[in-house]
Protein backbone atom coordinates (compact mmCIF):
# COMPACT_ATOMS: atom_id res chain seq x y z
CA UNK A 1 0.00 0.00 0.00
CA UNK A 2 1.57 3.23 -0.83
CA UNK A 3 2.32 5.66 1.68
CA UNK A 4 -0.04 8.62 2.55
CA UNK A 5 1.20 12.06 0.88
CA UNK A 6 3.50 14.13 2.98
CA UNK A 7 1.84 17.35 3.37
CA UNK A 8 3.77 20.91 4.75
CA UNK A 9 2.50 22.55 7.44
CA UNK A 10 2.03 26.59 7.06
CA UNK A 11 4.73 28.24 8.86
CA UNK A 12 3.58 29.15 12.51
CA UNK A 13 3.47 32.91 12.92
CA UNK A 14 6.55 32.51 15.78
CA UNK A 15 8.24 30.76 11.90
CA UNK A 16 7.43 33.96 10.48
CA UNK A 17 9.03 36.33 12.59
CA UNK A 18 12.24 34.16 13.08
CA UNK A 19 12.55 34.01 9.18
CA UNK A 20 11.56 37.75 8.85
CA UNK A 21 14.34 38.56 11.47
CA UNK A 22 16.97 36.34 9.80
CA UNK A 23 15.93 38.49 6.24
CA UNK A 24 16.49 41.87 8.22
CA UNK A 25 19.94 40.37 9.78
CA UNK A 26 20.97 39.38 6.52
CA UNK A 27 20.02 42.89 4.31
CA UNK A 28 21.73 44.87 7.26
CA UNK A 29 24.75 43.00 8.01
CA UNK A 30 25.88 40.17 5.85
CA UNK A 31 27.62 40.72 2.75
CA UNK A 32 24.87 39.91 -0.32
CA UNK A 33 25.49 37.29 -2.55
CA UNK A 34 24.32 38.63 -6.34
CA UNK A 35 23.19 36.11 -8.70
CA UNK A 36 24.09 37.89 -11.74
CA UNK A 37 27.85 40.29 -12.07
CA UNK A 38 28.88 43.40 -11.63
CA UNK A 39 28.07 46.00 -14.55
CA UNK A 40 30.40 48.04 -13.30
CA UNK A 41 33.48 45.46 -12.86
CA UNK A 42 34.53 45.39 -16.63
CA UNK A 43 34.67 49.20 -16.92
CA UNK A 44 37.71 51.36 -17.14
CA UNK A 45 38.44 52.42 -13.64
CA UNK A 46 39.37 56.17 -13.43
CA UNK A 47 41.16 58.39 -10.73
CA UNK A 48 38.76 60.52 -9.03
CA UNK A 49 39.74 63.32 -7.25
CA UNK A 50 39.12 63.91 -3.20
CA UNK A 51 35.83 65.92 -3.84
CA UNK A 52 34.76 63.83 -6.71
CA UNK A 53 35.46 60.37 -4.86
CA UNK A 54 32.99 61.90 -1.52
CA UNK A 55 30.13 62.93 -3.83
CA UNK A 56 30.19 59.90 -6.12
CA UNK A 57 29.97 57.77 -2.83
CA UNK A 58 27.64 60.05 -1.26
CA UNK A 59 25.73 58.96 -4.18
CA UNK A 60 26.52 55.49 -4.15
CA UNK A 61 25.45 55.41 -0.51
CA UNK A 62 22.15 56.68 -1.12
CA UNK A 63 21.06 53.99 -3.53
CA UNK A 64 22.82 51.26 -1.06
CA UNK A 65 19.90 52.77 1.28
CA UNK A 66 17.39 52.81 -1.10
CA UNK A 67 18.00 48.99 -1.73
CA UNK A 68 17.85 48.46 1.84
CA UNK A 69 14.67 49.98 2.06
CA UNK A 70 13.32 48.18 -1.00
CA UNK A 71 14.28 44.98 0.68
CA UNK A 72 12.50 45.70 3.57
CA UNK A 73 9.54 46.97 1.46
CA UNK A 74 9.32 43.83 -0.63
CA UNK A 75 9.43 41.08 2.30
CA UNK A 76 6.79 43.44 4.25
CA UNK A 77 4.13 43.10 1.41
CA UNK A 78 4.76 39.59 1.06
CA UNK A 79 4.50 38.34 4.30
CA UNK A 80 1.05 39.75 3.81
CA UNK A 81 0.55 39.20 0.21
CA UNK A 82 -3.02 37.32 -0.18
CA UNK A 83 -2.65 36.27 -3.48
CA UNK A 84 -0.02 33.86 -4.14
CA UNK A 85 1.50 35.12 -7.69
CA UNK A 86 1.40 38.93 -6.14
CA UNK A 87 3.69 37.17 -3.23
CA UNK A 88 6.10 35.47 -6.29
CA UNK A 89 6.13 38.57 -7.81
CA UNK A 90 7.70 40.91 -4.78
CA UNK A 91 10.14 38.19 -3.76
CA UNK A 92 11.36 37.52 -7.30
CA UNK A 93 11.91 41.92 -7.20
CA UNK A 94 13.67 41.46 -3.81
CA UNK A 95 16.03 39.46 -5.59
CA UNK A 96 16.86 41.69 -8.09
CA UNK A 97 16.89 44.44 -5.60
CA UNK A 98 19.93 42.12 -3.49
CA UNK A 99 21.90 42.28 -6.76
CA UNK A 100 21.41 45.94 -6.42
CA UNK A 101 22.88 46.00 -2.61
CA UNK A 102 25.54 43.69 -3.59
CA UNK A 103 26.75 46.02 -6.50
CA UNK A 104 26.33 49.72 -4.31
CA UNK A 105 28.25 47.62 -1.54
CA UNK A 106 31.17 46.83 -3.88
CA UNK A 107 31.36 50.44 -5.36
CA UNK A 108 31.57 51.66 -1.92
CA UNK A 109 34.16 49.57 -0.83
CA UNK A 110 35.61 50.49 -4.27
CA UNK A 111 35.39 54.39 -2.84
CA UNK A 112 36.71 53.93 0.24
CA UNK A 113 33.50 54.37 1.93
CA UNK A 114 30.62 52.62 4.12
CA UNK A 115 27.09 52.11 3.79
CA UNK A 116 24.23 54.52 5.75
CA UNK A 117 24.74 53.85 9.91
CA UNK A 118 20.51 54.97 9.80
CA UNK A 119 20.31 51.57 7.59
CA UNK A 120 18.09 49.96 10.56
CA UNK A 121 16.00 52.76 11.08
CA UNK A 122 15.62 52.92 7.03
CA UNK A 123 14.56 49.18 6.84
CA UNK A 124 12.09 49.32 10.14
CA UNK A 125 10.27 51.72 8.37
CA UNK A 126 10.11 50.27 5.07
CA UNK A 127 8.77 46.75 6.77
CA UNK A 128 6.36 48.47 8.52
CA UNK A 129 5.13 50.31 4.81
CA UNK A 130 5.14 47.32 3.45
CA UNK A 131 3.38 45.37 5.56
CA UNK A 132 0.56 48.46 5.64
CA UNK A 133 0.71 48.34 1.64
CA UNK A 134 0.34 44.34 1.87
CA UNK A 135 -2.83 44.38 3.93
CA UNK A 136 -4.88 46.88 2.23
CA UNK A 137 -5.20 43.83 -0.62
CA UNK A 138 -2.55 42.96 -3.51
CA UNK A 139 -3.93 45.81 -5.71
CA UNK A 140 -2.38 48.26 -3.77
CA UNK A 141 0.55 46.49 -2.99
CA UNK A 142 1.12 46.03 -6.39
CA UNK A 143 0.40 49.78 -6.86
CA UNK A 144 3.11 50.89 -4.20
CA UNK A 145 5.55 48.51 -6.21
CA UNK A 146 4.95 50.43 -9.41
CA UNK A 147 5.06 53.98 -7.39
CA UNK A 148 8.16 53.09 -5.43
CA UNK A 149 9.80 52.16 -8.49
CA UNK A 150 8.99 55.19 -11.00
CA UNK A 151 10.45 57.19 -8.16
CA UNK A 152 13.44 55.04 -7.94
CA UNK A 153 14.00 55.09 -11.41
CA UNK A 154 13.62 59.27 -11.64
CA UNK A 155 16.32 59.69 -8.80
CA UNK A 156 18.61 56.51 -10.63
CA UNK A 157 18.72 59.75 -13.64
CA UNK A 158 19.12 62.36 -11.41
CA UNK A 159 21.88 60.66 -9.90
CA UNK A 160 23.42 59.23 -13.68
CA UNK A 161 23.66 63.07 -14.51
CA UNK A 162 24.84 64.13 -11.07
CA UNK A 163 28.25 61.42 -10.94
CA UNK A 164 31.35 62.54 -12.16
CA UNK A 165 31.79 62.58 -15.70
CA UNK A 166 35.07 60.13 -14.86
CA UNK A 167 32.83 57.25 -12.96
CA UNK A 168 31.96 55.45 -15.12
CA UNK A 169 31.85 51.98 -13.06
CA UNK A 170 29.05 53.77 -10.19
CA UNK A 171 27.54 55.12 -13.94
CA UNK A 172 27.33 51.34 -15.24
CA UNK A 173 26.13 50.06 -11.71
CA UNK A 174 23.21 52.53 -11.94
CA UNK A 175 22.15 52.22 -15.55
CA UNK A 176 21.44 48.43 -15.24
CA UNK A 177 20.02 49.22 -11.82
CA UNK A 178 17.31 51.88 -13.61
CA UNK A 179 16.54 49.07 -16.34
CA UNK A 180 15.66 46.76 -13.56
CA UNK A 181 13.00 49.35 -11.66
CA UNK A 182 11.30 50.53 -15.03
CA UNK A 183 10.78 46.67 -15.63
CA UNK A 184 9.57 46.00 -11.86
CA UNK A 185 7.04 48.69 -12.33
CA UNK A 186 5.92 47.45 -15.87
CA UNK A 187 5.25 44.23 -14.54
CA UNK A 188 3.48 45.19 -11.35
CA UNK A 189 1.27 47.58 -13.28
CA UNK A 190 0.43 44.47 -15.92
CA UNK A 191 0.05 42.10 -12.81
CA UNK A 192 -3.35 44.38 -11.79
CA UNK A 193 -1.68 47.22 -9.77
CA UNK A 194 -4.00 49.92 -8.29
CA UNK A 195 -2.93 53.53 -8.70
CA UNK A 196 -2.41 55.09 -5.31
CA UNK A 197 -4.69 58.07 -4.24
CA UNK A 198 -2.66 61.30 -4.71
CA UNK A 199 -1.09 62.11 -0.97
CA UNK A 200 0.71 58.35 -0.82
CA UNK A 201 3.10 59.24 -3.54
CA UNK A 202 3.51 62.81 -2.29
CA UNK A 203 4.36 61.26 1.20
CA UNK A 204 6.80 58.85 -0.63
CA UNK A 205 8.71 61.26 -2.34
CA UNK A 206 9.12 63.23 1.35
CA UNK A 207 10.06 60.40 2.81
CA UNK A 208 12.20 59.47 0.03
CA UNK A 209 13.89 63.23 0.09
CA UNK A 210 14.35 63.39 4.06
CA UNK A 211 16.21 59.71 3.46
CA UNK A 212 18.68 60.84 0.79
CA UNK A 213 19.68 64.21 2.33
CA UNK A 214 20.59 62.04 5.44
CA UNK A 215 22.11 59.08 3.74
CA UNK A 216 24.42 61.16 1.36
CA UNK A 217 26.49 62.00 4.55
CA UNK A 218 25.82 59.85 7.43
Amino acid sequence: MPAAPAFRQPPSPADRLIGEAQAALATLFARPHPARPNPGAHAAPAPLGDAERRHAAGLMRINHTGEVCAQALYLGQAAVARDEATRRHLLDAAQEETDHLAWCADRLDELDSRPSLFNPVWYAGSFAIGLAAGWRGDGWNLGFVVETERQVEAHLAEHLEALPPADARSRAILEAMKADEARHADHATEAGARPLPPPIPQAMALTSKLMKTVAYRL
